[in-house]
């Protein structure tokens, strides 16, 4: 019964680590090319932005070579827009040809 109490802080902690740290999407991140660091990542949890929603369309980004930060991504979120549409006409312009910057596509 002595054991039981340490193993629930130590497993409480543990996955209180998970939810501040999604290592699944740093590694995604880390895979793709599309650096984004575990302090940014944790940084966004505090500041109630899902992580998700910054790092996949980035990834994204980066796969189609364009050079869109996660600050620039998650700038646009925070005021409300959607980084995923902004992302995926970014990527529709630079295959058609047409120079769109991140701030005109997210104006």
């Amino acid at each position: 019964m002595e054991l039981a109490l340490p193993a629930v802080i130590v497993i409480g902690a543990f996955f209180t680590f998970l939810y501040f740290v999604p290592v699944g999407l740093w590694i995604a991140a880390l895979a793709s090319g599309a650096n984004v660091g575990i302090l940014q990542l944790v940084a966004m949890r505090l500041r109630r932005v899902p992580p998700a929603q910054i790092v996949n369309p980035r990834i994204s980004a980066v796969k189609a070579g364009l050079d869109v930060s996660a600050n620039e991504l998650e700038a646009h979120y925070l005021a409300g827009g959607n980084v995923l549409r902004v992302v995926h006409a970014l990527i529709s312009a630079d295959k058609a040809g047409i120079k769109l910057t991140f701030a005109r596509a997210a104006a």
